[in-house]
């Protein structure tokens, strides 16, 4: 399923293409996704302008001018194309079967965006703008790992007398928007913080961030601004809204790397892969401790 990065070079490759843009008409295809779409969706979005296009966690959020919100989320396998909408013009031709474009939506700039899912487990929700924040998907969703809400103090607190696994807690939403096991086994690696470490171990008695702590939301920012850079890490489905892969897969220092070489300079240690929670986790035994 897509992480953070991937989310939002998406929505990255979108915004010019939908900012500012009305809403022609909508093609809706089937009726349902992985939840059935709203009542009357077509018909709702049909003359709305799209004021803007956020993220939040792992979720698109296309602000309309008509105090409503388009929540979009990819699922495993969605994605979106821009194509032009005169005959035969293509910006971005892409090898996917149009059997799976599920919504087109029209623009009053000459453009397509069509949605396709393969395994239709994303979907579309159309949500009153004022009840957006109270929204069973964003009520109680941690902090943006981008933002300045993430710091050592912050997980410090978080983690202060907790048992359970620093892994599990960071790839927790109520803590931490939009992280994932890619990520976090990257981040943990490049702070040198084992993941099966209890989290109330990296604080000290006063409750402050330990050395490791301190670490790990400059780690944290660090992979993901990497990650944005390559465009994702594109291992089954993902691809940016131009067609193309993302890169960042062949960056991992860690993740899907089991018994590589650790390239922690001066480590001569093996990559393991242990399973939490029912997933891989993948970090350095000898210089994640």
């Amino acid at each position: 399923m897509p992480e953070l990065p991937e989310v939002e070079t998406v929505r990255r490759g979108l915004a010019p293409a939908l900012v500012g843009a009305r809403i022609l008409r909508v093609e809706q295809r089937r009726g349902d996704l992985r939840f059935p779409f709203p009542p009357d969706f077509a018909r709702r979005l049909g003359g709305r302008r799209i004021l803007d296009l956020r993220r939040r966690a792992k979720y698109l959020i296309a602000d309309l001018d008509a105090d409503e919100a388009l929540v979009m989320h990819l699922g495993m396998s969605g994605s979106f194309r821009i194509d032009e909408d005169a005959p035969g013009r293509f910006h971005h031709p892409r090898d996917k079967s149009a059997a799976h474009d599920h919504v087109v939506f029209h623009l009053d700039n000459g453009r397509r965006v069509t949605y396709n899912d393969p395994r239709r487990f994303g979907f579309m929700l159309l949500v009153p703008a004022r009840e957006l924040d109270a929204h069973n998907l964003f009520r109680g969703v941690g902090v943006e790992p981008l933002g300045e809400g993430l710091d050592a103090a912050m997980l410090a607190n978080a983690f202060r007398g907790r048992k359970a696994p620093v892994k599990a807690l960071l790839l927790d939403q109520r803590l931490v928007a939009g992280l994932g096991n890619i990520y976090v086994c990257e981040a943990l690696h490049r702070a040198r913080v084992s993941p099966l470490a209890a989290a109330g171990t990296l604080v000290t008695a006063t409750g402050k961030p330990g050395a490791a702590l301190a670490r790990l939301p400059k780690a944290i920012k660090e992979v993901l601004a990497d990650a944005l850079e390559a465009g994702g890490s594109s291992l089954r489905d993902h691809r940016q809204a131009d067609g193309s892969l993302g890169y960042f897969q062949h960056s991992f220092r860690v993740y899907d790397r089991e018994g590589a070489a650790c390239p922690t300079p001066g480590c001569k240690g093996t990559v393991a892969r242990v399973t939490q929670s029912g997933r891989s986790t993948f970090y350095c035994p000898r210089c994640q401790k």
